[in-house]
């Protein structure tokens, strides 16, 4: 498509940058008073910010002080009047700020939710990443329109990110009387279908790389603690020497130093997995690193054991919170890299069912997984380790290049 893709946050000048959307369009239509701007991919623009298209198609309105008109049935969103592109495009950007981005973490993984206040109502912002709700400014011409045709919530199924549906957004749906809900509906309902082909794929995954049901248990005696241990410490001290805001230097007072010590003991008593997740976070809170990319490097190598398969399915709401960019995916790859690398090589043959299990929990993305699968790198291991990690990765990178030649026949 021409319109090519943009980060939903165009401030942000990083390529890789996680949320991602499409340039929207503009056609002029009509002549004389009749003459009217047609926007042509709203409706794509829309999805991936996981908003109804009749909100910014109304934010445009109220920002020109001009009429709208929506054929959701048809796909049209219109605005009278001619409009340049650029000026709905920097519209646009004022609608994501004002009604997208989390005030406190400005990011876009938010759903608008209305709150009764006696008589009055608020639309509120109730962030995925960070765990904020920030108000919206209830002033706005557009805040009305969202209180008569509130968001409807649809089941989210398993996506990857694309150029088409780039957005990594939660929550949003058809406005509440929009024809476009039973187009939604298809869609969750499309990504299901997507879910239990992934899942049917990755149990031949296994087979293929004749990946065994070991029921793999951690061992807990004295020496190998301490063998953990010491692994973690150069770890950790690779991670001081890389650098980072805080904690850069190779000292055990280190923040990260700290966490992974805490970790690694707190592990061996035992404590249940919900509590002790949450107490993970708290303690990186504490220690002022909680949204540090280098903390989930710091968590990977310090949390899991030979168990990992099922310690990802327990911790993947963790990782869900810390990992809120493309930066701390490449750190928690980075993790796996020197988890299974360093620490745990007799686990190499697994590194595909770890990446499923990441994949699936949306806790990576297919175009961070694949380029980080295609590039050797040193900055996490040695050049002889990552090349061996990766290429124990290619059963998995093969099945998302074939998954992805599917869905693009099945497209045509």
């Amino acid at each position: 498509m021409a319109s090519g893709i943009v980060n939903i946050r165009r401030d942000v000048d990083d390529k890789f940058y996680r949320y991602r959307m499409p340039l929207l369009n503009t056609k002029i239509e009509g002549k004389g008073n009749g003459i009217k701007t047609v926007i042509p991919n709203m409706s794509d623009v829309a999805r991936a910010l996981s908003r109804p298209p009749t909100y910014p198609t109304k934010f445009f309105g109220c920002e020109l002080g001009a009429q709208t008109s929506f054929d959701e049935k048809n796909d049209r969103y219109i605005v009278n009047g001619a409009h340049d592109a650029n000026r709905l495009r920097e519209l646009l950007d004022g609608f994501i700020d004002k009604f997208v981005l989390c005030k406190s973490c400005k990011n876009p993984e938010t759903d608008l939710v209305i709150i009764k206040q006696g008589r009055n109502e608020d639309i509120i912002r109730d962030c995925k990443a960070c765990g904020e709700r920030t108000g919206v400014d209830m002033r706005h011409k557009l805040t009305t329109f969202i209180i008569k045709n509130p968001p409807v919530k649809v089941k989210k199924g398993k996506k990857r990110t694309g150029t088409g549906d780039a957005a990594a957004g939660v929550g949003g749906g058809g406005g509440a009387d929009s024809p476009e809900n039973g187009e939604d509906a298809d869609g969750a309902e499309s990504d299901d279908e997507l879910t239990k082909k992934i899942k049917a794929e990755a149990a031949e995954l296994a087979e293929d790389t004749q990946i065994g049901k070991e029921d793999w248990s951690a061992d807990t005696s004295p020496e190998a603690v301490k063998q953990r241990i010491k692994a973690l410490e150069g770890a950790m001290a690779s991670v001081a020497l890389n650098g980072d805001d805080e904690g850069s230097d190779d000292d055990a007072n280190s923040p990260y130093h700290q966490l992974g010590r805490w970790i690694e003991e707190s592990r061996e008593e035992g404590q249940e997995p919900k509590a002790f997740a949450v107490a993970i976070f708290k303690k990186a809170e504490d220690l002022g690193i909680e949204k540090k990319h280098k903390t989930v490097l710091v968590v990977v190598q310090a949390l899991f054991t030979e168990d990992i398969l099922k310690e990802l399915r327990l911790y993947a709401p963790l990782l869900v919170k810390m990992i809120t960019s493309e930066k701390h995916q490449k750190a928690l790859l980075g993790g796996v890299e020197r988890f299974v690398g360093m620490a745990h090589p007799d686990l190499v043959p697994i590194v595909p069912k770890i990446l499923m299990e990441l994949y699936q929990a949306d806790i990576i993305e297919e175009e961070v997984v694949t380029q980080w699968g295609t590039h050797v790198s040193k900055k996490y291991v040695d050049k002889d380790t990552s090349k061996m990690v990766r290429k124990a990765s290619e059963p998995f990178l093969k099945w998302l290049e074939e998954a992805d030649d599917d869905d693009e026949d099945d497209d045509e």
